[in-house]
């Protein structure tokens, strides 16, 4: 696991997330985009009615905002993360998460261009469980 480290920018969005939306948080990434780890179980709270809280918070920030769901279970959590793709299976096996997908298509979408989304997703799971890889198969 790594060791998470915050700077003064992602500590101030994630404030204004919890105060605006009474979820609670686990943890914030922005690179482009931001990516907020809501605790589990409070997922409707941070999304607000018909997605109010999400798009009060892209216009306050002018910037494009991803919710995932955190979850114990390694497998749970990297559902949560390539969602709205989905994975026909996910298991973990000796430090190696593998995600299985028949769709070419959503196999892509979960690699993304340059593999800029699944090494996104590789760092993502390294903050919070001791694996070594998270592959698509």
């Amino acid at each position: 696991m790594e060791r998470i480290k915050y700077n003064s920018d992602v500590m101030k969005f994630m404030s204004l997330f919890e105060s605006l939306t009474g979820a609670k948080l686990k943890d914030c990434i922005a690179n482009g985009s931001i990516m907020f780890i809501v605790q589990e179980s409070e997922m409707g709270k941070a999304i607000g009615k018909k997605g109010s809280n999400i798009k009060r918070m892209e216009n306050l920030l002018n910037k494009g905002v991803r919710l995932v769901e955190f979850n114990g279970d390694v497998c749970k959590f990297v559902a949560n993360l390539v969602y709205p793709s989905k994975a026909d299976d996910i298991r973990e096996e000796d430090g190696i998460v593998s995600i299985y997908v028949r769709d070419a298509k959503a196999k892509g979408i979960i690699i993304g261009r340059d593999r800029h989304r699944i090494n996104m997703l590789n760092s993502v799971v390294k903050r919070y469980f001791d694996v070594e890889e998270v592959k698509v198969v």
